[in-house]
């Protein structure tokens, strides 16, 4: 295990290329679960749940499909991989964390066709990592995601106290915040390649 790409990865996957700010993956939960810290720590903690478990299942599912030549099946079976995560995580919050559960609402479902989540499982195909390389990937991607829904909410709980023109208010003044965020987190190109 080649632990400078081990580094490099991470550092990558949380700031440098992080979804949400430099992929463009996932903005609607970033938008749509930022509104409290609370339920963004959460949709990040079942968005991390999910990213490792898929991808530990998917990547020895996609080197079957490869080798059975049907790869074209990629989509289908990966998606149906990422909803059976959702469900366990949906089920286990609904017993465990009800309150959680109807704060994240129709996003927790959602989480199953969110584009990040897939988008990690043909980014690692296209990068070819190893599988420990994966798995780390899939874990610090799902932290850079998490990092990004943490700080949007912590900047959307402190708008909701300012004076912000009407017509600003609400999901404008997000999506400003979000570009800003967005072009902040651009100085760290080129720390990693």
């Amino acid at each position: 295990m080649d632990v400078n790409k081990i580094f490099l990865i991470t550092m990558s996957a949380i700031f440098v290329n992080n979804f949400i700010f430099s992929r463009f993956l996932g903005l609607c939960p970033f938008f749509g679960v930022s509104k409290k810290m609370s339920s963004a720590i959460g949709m990040g903690f079942a968005v991390i749940f999910v990213l490792v478990m898929s991808t530990a299942v998917i990547y020895p599912i996609n080197l079957l499909l490869v080798k059975l030549g049907i790869d074209f099946l990629q989509v289908i079976v990966f998606i149906l991989v990422i909803a059976s995560f959702v469900q366990l995580v949906e089920i286990f919050l609904k017993k465990m964390a009800p309150a959680l559960y109807h704060a994240l609402g129709i996003y927790l479902p959602l989480i199953t066709t969110n584009c990040a989540i897939l988008g990690t499982a043909f980014l690692v195909l296209k990068e070819k990592y190893t599988f420990v390389e994966s798995l780390v990937f899939a874990f610090t991607a799902g932290v850079g995601f998490t990092l990004a829904l943490i700080m949007m909410a912590s900047v959307r709980e402190r708008l909701d106290l300012a004076k912000v023109p009407k017509a600003f208010k609400g999901l404008p003044i997000a999506f400003i915040s979000g570009a800003l965020m967005s072009m902040a987190m651009y100085a760290f190109v080129g720390f990693v390649k």
